[in-house]
């Protein structure tokens, strides 16, 4: 964590600032490995105090030993310890996270401890957890193992009878099982025509013998997500349905060839639409090719055509375009790549081809 909290400190310089104080709670976890919340971090160039309450106070020390700490107790305000700390270690300048303060929150501060300038910043934390050190590739793969395994134990066991809420619920029961947190997010399965709605919540009702049944799930371990979406078909699928799957599995295998460090997150989505473009099915896919995941689900990099980040080894991103037929079905395939200094490594193994994901129910 000390490297970590160094990188910032190496920016303070050009933020013009001489302590920047970190108050999203899944930056302060990221920089500090406290695992609580309500929290926050003031670094400056020569110590990091977390500032946090009672309830954590045998918690931060067992956690980040190496810290300074402040704890308020009840009936005190965290403002007030903010300003404590900040005059203590005679800051001036003082960087601030805008992009994670409310517009009530940002002018609270300059009311309440208004002998310090306060320095807009976006996206200070974020840049450094776009890459991952070996320690977060190896429990991002983990994470990822443990929803490979899932997808297969629930697949295997499919009913006509289940309901889209109760195959949902399978596939966290499971996660949770093989040693996940939780699932990084509700999981979407979408029979048929649910399929078409790409973020859709899982229905009360059974999904019956679907023609295709949409699949997008992810788990979290040791706090690192991972994500990954398989569209399955029975036999009476329509033609329609499988011209379309191929072409999305083009698409996704000619992005997923062309990431490499260097080039911009918006050129690998430009060859997933090109793919689908010369298919015919540009129009149905509605959404950007991917983002990054780490201790959240959806982080940077922004992988669609309006992206401006540019590849980096050590990222880690989802490769997922889709195509949505209202009505009718929906074809989404995702997986994980990290990005390699020679290239990328496909960390996701589940089979995609079409053959592959029959199913009978």
């Amino acid at each position: 964590m000390t490297k970590r909290i160094e990188k910032v400190v190496s920016q303070l310089e050009g933020l013009q600032a001489d302590a920047m104080l970190v108050t999203n709670e899944i930056n302060v976890s990221y920089l500090s490995g406290f695992s609580g919340d309500s929290s926050y971090l003031l670094i400056t160039p020569n110590e990091t105090t977390i500032i946090s309450d009672g309830r954590y106070e045998t918690q931060i020390a067992d956690e980040c030993p190496d810290l300074k700490t402040t704890i308020r107790y009840s009936g005190e305000r965290m403002i007030d310890s903010i300003k404590d700390v900040i005059g203590a270690a005679g800051a001036k300048r003082v960087a601030v996270e805008a992009e994670h303060l409310t517009l009530n929150g940002f002018r609270g501060f300059g009311k309440n401890i208004d002998s310090v300038q306060w320095v807009e910043t976006s996206g200070v934390v974020e840049a450094l957890r776009m890459i991952k050190d070996e320690c977060e590739i190896e429990i991002i793969r983990k994470s990822i193992q443990i929803n490979e395994q899932t997808f297969l134990s629930v697949v295997a066991k499919l009913r006509r009878d289940w309901t889209e809420r109760e195959i949902a619920h399978e596939f966290e029961a499971t996660m949770r099982f093989l040693g996940a947190e939780g699932v990084s997010f509700v999981p979407i399965i979408g029979a048929d025509a649910a399929g078409a709605l790409p973020h859709y919540t899982p229905s009360p009702y059974p999904i019956g013998d679907a023609a295709t049944l949409l699949i997008d799930w992810g788990a979290f371990y040791k706090g690192y997500a991972s994500d990954m979406t398989r569209t399955l078909h029975q036999d009476h699928a329509s033609d329609k349905f499988r011209s379309a799957y191929q072409a999305v599995l083009d698409s996704q295998v000619a992005a997923i060839q062309a990431i490499r460090p260097g080039v911009k997150a918006s050129e690998v989505d430009a060859v997933a639409r090109g793919v689908l473009q010369e298919a015919g099915l540009a129009d149905a896919f509605v959404h950007g090719l991917g983002h990054g995941i780490g201790l959240q689900i959806h982080e940077g990099p922004r992988m669609s055509s309006i992206s401006t980040e540019t590849l980096q080894t050590g990222m880690v991103v989802t490769v997922e375009p889709g195509v949505y037929f209202a009505g009718e079905f929906g074809i989404r395939i995702e997986d994980d790549i990290l990005v390699t200094s020679s290239g990328h490594e496909v960390l996701s193994h589940l089979p995609k081809g079409l053959d592959e994901c029959r199913i009978m129910l």
